[in-house]
């Protein structure tokens, strides 16, 4: 088994000047103690750090150590939705082990089919309460057969647990913990330099022999390497393997490095020096070693075949290496597209594959509707051109049209052979080539693609054949699409019956409720508010936040709200309601959480008390106008802690004022501290006319049309008699 490569010292931190990003230095250093020490404590040979993205809806690979970051460009994004360790371990908030390619095999398949070389891979959650940054994850050699140890379990958690409390600290001073752009980049030490014999022995190698660091750069170079590689070595000591040599950077080339780096077994190639004009062939020999990879270089004959691209027209797909990475792409695009969730989110995942892996530099994608072609998505095309084809009949002798009524693929090499098809069409550049695939999913018409290049191509019959299967899956996942878009609002419309249809109306008091879900996706959320009557005459006003977002979310949210209900019924103060229900949702449902406040008011009086177990503080607008955050002593959030207790704060409202309870939702945007939020709907509280009430609702969250979490608001309002708002949820 090979040892752990020697880390480097974690204040050793090497980085493009726009890699950092919205990063500071001392997230960056934080984060290369975390992964540096994770290494070394569980003996592996790189790890690394996913930060989630400031929208929420991404994890971004933050920094690396151990592997060339080039190699790994495929993972360094990865929605936190995808059937991924690394995602697999932010959701759950669960760590995930897999010592040895079986197990990863079993549980998540995609990996294995995008790195299919035997390592172990360990992943632990970065949080914080409820509050998750991310993922910390240790890649080491597998243990077939030999689960995760308990002290190197151990030994991990605690790393991901003092990472997360020096990103907490840091959120706490005002620094950004969320990621943007690449990864950084910690190198391994660098070996020490050899002895002059064992040197003197590689010089009178007529072979090219180079030295690589952990991350892919070049060290020692010997006096034969400027022969065969065409490059003196002072100009490639110190630079990365594929800058330096970009011939060796073939697409076909990458498993062959990922596998030497990940694994202990030597590889061989073969490799062409410079295509255009193509070069001499020479042979590549990759040995790894626990603190780096020796590469030798000799000259080699040609091989029996003549390798192409499968971009150049009329050539076909080439060599075996040239197929498996022209088939890369169209691999990854079948695997996202089974992800993709809405049609918009089909479209871009055919955007960032499909086109790459054909050279194509527009897309455009029409679904059918009642016999009419309508333009969903578009890329690359002038502004405004395809609106002229936007809804157009099935009876129109057009190109999109008839590949999809006839169900045959149409290839043109130019745009002259176009024009000349189809007289008269419009066209939106003078040169290029086309392809219009029909899309039908089981039979049924589902829309057509468009793919454009910006100069005349041939297409091979491969390339023809692959693109053909490839436009029945892209149609397979639109009909999915479609019926999931069509799903979506009936889970909203189910997250809308969990919430009360009607407030109860009262004496003095004005009561109106109002929820948004989540503008992204179909997920329902856990967003609940309630006015329940006690049977004291006084009311129990609820607003509470469900952690994630799905049935379960929302199944537990009707569970709380049941409970708060029952429990405020039954004449329980408040602090014991909410300790009740903290100890339901920890029998309930272990590990997930909820923030909730909790108001009991005297309409007669105005008298109020609250109870905030981890929820935003409420807002109150006095009848001058004057408006404040309250500060309400409080708990933590509802399921964690059976003994918490909440602290009970004593409130009066005046005739005329208006208490506004909400969710983190209406105060958080991406990229903006949530206190800026919080002053911004303070300042639109403040300004809103008191009556009625119904209109400060809507003004409230009427500036929430992006918005990737559920909102719910609840307000109060006493009247003393005063013009009355229509109760309503």
């Amino acid at each position: 088994m090979p040892m752990a490569s020697p880390m480097a010292h974690p204040d050793c931190v090497r980085a493009r000047a726009d890699s950092v990003g919205a990063a500071t230095d001392a997230v960056v250093q934080a984060l290369a103690r975390a992964a540096v020490s994770a290494v070394e404590a569980v003996g592996g040979y790189a790890g690394g750090v996913y930060l989630r993205s400031r929208s929420g809806e991404l994890l971004l690979l933050a920094l690396f150590t151990g592997l060339p970051l080039p190699l790994f460009r495929p993972w360094w994004r990865m929605q936190v939705n995808r059937p991924f360790p690394v995602a697999e371990a932010y959701r759950s908030g669960q760590a995930v082990h897999l010592p040895d390619a079986a197990s990863a095999m079993s549980r998540f398949p995609q990996l294995v089919a995008g790195l299919p070389f035997p390592f172990a891979s360990l992943y632990e959650p970065v949080a914080a309460g409820p509050e998750r940054f991310g993922v910390l994850l240790v890649l080491r050699p597998p243990t077939p057969g030999v689960p995760v140890g308990a002290g190197d379990r151990k030994r991990l958690r605690e790393a991901a647990e003092e990472l997360a409390r020096e990103l907490s600290a840091l959120a706490a001073a005002g620094v950004p913990v969320e990621w943007e752009g690449d990864p950084v980049s910690v190198p391994a030490e660098a070996p020490e330099a050899g002895a002059s014999g064992a040197r003197g022995a590689v010089e009178r190698l007529t072979q090219a022999v180079l030295s690589l660091d952990r991350q892919g750069r070049i060290g020692f170079v010997n006096s034969a390497a400027e022969h065969l590689v065409g490059v003196g070595a002072g100009h490639l000591h110190g630079r990365l393997l594929w800058e330096a040599l970009p011939w060796l950077g073939h697409p076909s080339h990458d498993d062959h490095f990922r596998a030497v780096f990940m694994s202990s077994e030597p590889v061989h190639f073969s490799a062409r020096r410079g295509r255009h004009p193509p070069g001499a062939w020479l042979s590549v020999g990759l040995y790894p070693a626990s603190d780096g990879v020796t590469v030798t270089i000799g000259t080699a004959d040609p091989p029996a075949y003549a390798p192409a691209s499968p971009a150049d027209p009329a050539t076909g797909l080439g060599s075996p290496a040239d197929q498996a990475s022209a088939l890369y792409r169209p691999v990854a695009l079948a695997i996202a597209l089974t992800e993709a969730d809405t049609a918009r989110q089909v479209s871009a995942v055919v955007t960032e594959e499909l086109l790459p892996a054909f050279g194509g530099r527009q897309l455009a994608i029409y679904l059918l509707d009642q016999r009419h072609l309508h333009l969903a998505w578009e890329t690359g095309f002038p502004q405004g051109f395809l609106n002229r084809f936007d809804g157009v009949a099935l009876d129109v002798r057009l190109p999109g049209v008839e590949t999809l009524t006839t169900g045959r693929p149409l290839f043109f090499e130019s745009m002259q052979r176009l024009a000349a098809a189809y007289p008269g069409i419009p066209l939106d550049a003078d040169v290029g080539a086309r392809a219009f695939l029909p899309l039908i999913a089981s039979g049924r018409p589902v829309g057509s693609c468009i793919l454009g290049f910006d100069a005349p191509r041939g297409f091979s019959p491969e390339e023809r054949t692959v693109l053909t299967a490839l436009a029945g899956l892209i149609a397979q996942a639109l009909a999915r699409a479609r019926r999931y878009d069509s799903e979506a609002a009936l889970a909203h419309g189910l997250q809308a019956a969990l919430l009360p249809h009607r407030l109860p109306v009262r004496e003095h008091v004005d009561t109106v409720g109002r929820y948004l879900p989540g503008s992204a996706g179909m997920d329902v959320g856990g967003d609940w508010y309630d006015v329940v009557e006690t049977g004291s005459g006084r009311l129990a006003l609820v607003i509470g936040d469900v952690q994630g977002h799905g049935v379960a979310a929302a199944a537990t949210m009707g569970q709380l709200r049941s409970a708060v209900r029952a429990f405020a019924l039954a004449g329980s103060t408040p602090e014991q309601v909410v300790r009740g229900t903290n100890r339901l949702l920890i029998d309930l449902d272990p590990g997930q959480f909820a923030s909730c406040c909790y108001v009991v008011l005297d309409p007669a009086s105005g008298s109020a008390l609250a109870v905030r177990a981890g929820h935003p503080q409420p807002l109150l607008r006095h009848p001058d106008g004057r408006t404040e955050v309250l500060d309400l002593a409080g708990g933590v959030v509802l399921g964690v802690d059976p003994e918490a207790s909440y602290p009970v704060t004593e409130l009066r409202l005046e005739p005329g004022a208006v208490l506004a309870l909400y969710t983190d939702g209406l105060v958080e945007r991406p990229g903006v501290d949530i206190d800026e939020g919080v002053e911004r709907l303070r300042l639109a509280l403040a300004s809103a006319l008191p009556v009625p009430l119904t209109e400060t609702a809507d003004r409230l969250i009427g500036s929430t049309a992006d918005r990737p979490d559920d909102i719910a608001l609840l307000l109060a309002s006493l009247t003393n008699g005063r013009e009355r708002a229509t109760p309503e949820a």
